[in-house]
């Protein structure tokens, strides 16, 4: 039996964040990436309540010890709704507030970036002592996806590659993943589709495409959510925990070689329903593999682990613990092939590089 579900409600355009002042939320509780808090989005977020605070000490790869914090403020505000305002970040830490608090509060969720897919999800990554831990449940699933245009006005180049390797990492995963179905498939052929056409475009600046990468990252989260992920994410999640690389950055390095090891014929099939061709199997993954790669480079990202920064010398020292990590991520469960130690190995001093 297979099944798809989406629970979110999902407002998208300029103007969309208005969606808030419908009068069902009047005590907001938001989580905010400083930078919003600082330009006055946080703010402006916060005044479609009656009432609001403003929760905006988040960090990257947040810890379990920043989603205490907001959980002690968030008890003492008592309110009706938590709003997570920011990248991927902020919503981890607003939708483990969410997970651990008391009860089930309203979740709604106003990505910044178009990358993580958090805004549909059940998933959220907190950081432990070094370790990125993966939480699911369906409690940190948002009532509501707000998609506002106005946001993407103004990003970053680095941002716009590392976040454009996360929905391609999120697509290409789901695409294979065990849970797979033809909804998925088709929400991961539109996003996948969608970012390898026009990632270039915004990089260089076109912010007429940027409401639809935002949209196809909500679509391969879609996906993923369902369909489940793979390789890639478990070691990219293993490697962030102790290099603290961004983590659409390493899924760019990552991605070709874990295509490559699973090698499954579906992976085919996509390459020849995007126009990429190949007379055999091979050869169509080979072009899927070649499509990347040459987004990768001019996206202007690394190729290897060395040139993204990694320390060569602590990765051999701390390979087995990453491998360990990694093997332990739950999204190696929904990856097509069974991932052994050895597989992890492999792809992991393939994509090394040279200090």
């Amino acid at each position: 039996m297979q099944e798809f579900i989406c629970q979110t409600r999902i407002v998208m355009g300029n103007g969309a964040v208005n969606a808030l002042s419908e009068g069902k939320f009047s005590r907001l509780f938001v989580v905010a990436d400083p930078f919003f808090s600082k330009n006055g989005w946080a703010e402006r977020v916060g005044r479609q309540a009656k009432e609001y605070e403003i929760f905006d000490h988040i960090t990257p790869d947040p810890s379990v010890e920043l989603v205490a914090e907001g959980m002690e403020k968030l008890h003492a505000f008592k309110p009706d709704a938590i709003v997570a305002l920011g990248g991927g970040s902020a919503m981890d830490c607003a939708k483990a507030i969410a997970c651990f608090s008391e009860g089930k509060l309203p979740l709604i969720a106003i990505p910044t970036t178009s990358g993580s897919g958090s805004e549909v999800t059940d998933f959220a990554i907190l950081t432990h002592r070094g370790v990125k831990h993966p939480l699911i449940d369906p409690k940190m699933r948002p009532e509501m996806a707000i998609l506002e245009e106005e946001l993407l006005r103004e990003l970053p180049r680095t941002l716009i590659a590392d976040c454009g390797f996360d929905i391609l990492a999120h697509a290409l995963e789901a695409w294979v993943g065990k849970n797979a179905n033809p909804f998925t498939d088709a929400l991961v052929q539109s996003a996948v589709a969608a970012a390898l056409e026009l990632l270039p475009a915004s990089y260089e600046g076109d912010r007429s495409v940027r409401l639809e990468l935002h949209i196809a990252s909500t679509m391969a989260a879609l996906a993923f959510n369902q369909a489940g992920l793979g390789l890639c994410h478990a070691l990219s999640h293993a490697l962030g925990g102790q290099f603290h690389i961004p983590h659409g950055r390493l899924n760019a390095v990552l991605l070709p070689a874990v295509l490559g090891h699973n090698n499954v014929p579906k992976y085919a099939a996509l390459s020849r329903n995007l126009g990429l061709g190949g007379g055999s199997d091979m050869l169509a993954l080979r072009n899927l593999k070649n499509a990347l790669v040459r987004l990768r480079n001019r996206l202007k990202l690394p190729d290897t682990l060395a040139a993204a920064g990694v320390d060569l010398q602590l990765l051999r020292t701390k390979s087995e613990e990453i491998i360990t990590a990694a093997l332990a991520d739950p999204c190696c469960e929904t990856n097509p092939i069974p991932v052994t130690a050895e597989l992890v190995r492999q792809v992991l001093w393939e994509v090394a590089g040279r200090g």
